[in-house]
């Protein structure tokens, strides 16, 4: 087993690689009560095209599987996970997201029994026609509940609107349409494919003994037989790198919404350069229009903005982009005020950096802070993303960064991005 002291943190990680491919990161945190465990497969809602494994000729399944498939782990032939993680004193939930399905759980006691029944219930997949066609009918369900809901749809339908020829303009959950194509054979080879242990990790963090937590999740997986390891063969669609410029959405609203999506045309560099582009990224829309930026100020004292205003930096596989939103009685005014700003970025930029060093600092203090929450280093933990970086360098990044490299970043970014702008205006 591997460690490595994290000294900015005050943190030792400690991790190793089974046989079977699985990667294990163990984290003892002193003084927590409580254990936060996440396991998770790089699988999400665009990974709707590929080579199954032990296959030679690629499949498309439906829109949502990856969403439908979370749901179904839960059920098992005789009993439901979340009762036995209840009869152990855990709690348990799952989410799917466009590259990742995670299932985890928090408990203060009976920590080797609950890490087993989050491994097993994971690696033991059970599906029947009746019990999938059940599940149709909850999933569209939630499906209807956020097409209702104007902040999902303004958040969503920008992203669609970003990546119209992508998986990434399908809804994570699909459509009541796609989901009723799913069946039992479709789950069954999705998690073959893709719930390898070669192709999942495991993170546990707070109360825990390193060597003995490695010991029973090592014990647990000798007991299995896994296929041999494979490389994952994805397909996707070729990029046409359009963006739909504009789209306005009737709901009934009391306010109207605002979203502009920024995305991101530039090539991603690699390893830990991607994580100090992510970081410089997010000094950068910090400098610019966070929440002590004069500019923001400005907007907020016109009312062209308000407390409901925010933006997401968002970098995963095969996609990174910035959503900006917020509710506006005017929404052109809203928008060609946010737009001037990122269109003079670089200008505005060069005459801030007598504020870099507060907000370097005040990123380095969130960054540090998020480390007293077991579920935000769990959640936020991606082994994939950066190369041999994580979250757990981020501080030191930081600490390293300079304006030129915010204002190179910021340029890069900007001069060749996509961009769209959706509204939500009352109505029906």
């Amino acid at each position: 087993m591997k460690s490595k002291h994290y000294s900015d943190l005050g943190e030792t990680l400690y991790s190793e690689t089974l046989d079977n491919g699985l990667r294990v990161y163990l984290l003892p945190k002193a003084g927590f009560h409580k254990t936060y465990a996440v396991m998770t497969t790089d699988y999400g809602s665009i990974d709707q095209s590929f080579v199954p494994l032990d296959g030679t000729e690629a499949v498309t399944q439906p829109a949502g599987i990856a969403h439908f498939l979370e749901h179904k782990m839960f059920e098992k032939a005789d009993h439901d996970a979340f009762d036995t993680f209840a009869h152990f004193g855990g709690s348990s939930n799952a989410f799917t997201s466009y590259t990742h399905t995670s299932y985890l759980f928090s408990a203060t006691h009976h920590l080797k029994e609950n890490l087993e029944t989050l491994i097993d219930f994971v690696q033991d997949p059970y599906f029947t026609a009746q019990t999938v066609n059940k599940e149709k009918g909850i999933i569209g369900q939630e499906i209807q509940m956020y097409e209702d809901d104007p902040n999902s749809r303004a958040y969503f339908g920008t992203i669609a609107n970003l990546y119209p020829d992508q998986p990434l303009a399908d809804d994570i959950a699909g459509t009541l349409a796609s989901i009723d194509k799913i069946k039992a054979a479709d789950l069954y080879l999705a998690h073959k494919t893709f719930y390898h242990p070669s192709n999942m990790s495991l993170f546990v963090v707070g109360r825990l003994e390193p060597t003995e937590t490695l010991a029973w999740v090592k014990a647990d997986q000798a007991a299995k037989q896994f296929a041999k390891p494979a490389p994952i063969k994805r397909i996707l669609p070729s990029d046409t790198h359009q963006v739909i410029a504009h789209k306005k959405l009737l709901m009934p609203v009391e306010r109207p919404k605002a979203t502009i999506g920024i995305r991101g045309m530039d090539d991603l560099p690699t390893g830990i350069d991607r994580l100090k582009y992510e970081d410089a990224l997010s000094l950068g829309f910090t400098l610019l229009l966070g929440e002590t930026a004069p500019d923001f100020l400005s907007l907020y004292d016109q009312g062209i903005i308000d407390d409901s205003f925010g933006y997401n930096i968002e970098l995963q596989r095969g996609a990174h982009h910035v959503i900006m939103a917020g509710e506006a009685e005017d929404p052109q005014t809203f928008e060609n005020a946010i737009m001037d700003i990122l269109h003079h970025a670089t200008d505005k930029l060069a005459t801030a950096s007598d504020r870099f060093e507060a907000v370097q600092r005040e990123a380095i203090g969130s960054t540090l802070s998020s480390f007293n929450s077991l579920e935000a280093i769990a959640n936020q933990f991606d082994d994939r993303l950066y190369g041999d970086a994580t979250l757990f360098d981020e501080v030191s990044v930081i600490k390293r960064l300079t304006m030129n490299d915010v204002i190179q970043t910021m340029t890069q970014f900007l001069s060749t991005a996509g961009i769209s702008l959706q509204e939500i205006v009352p109505g029906h």
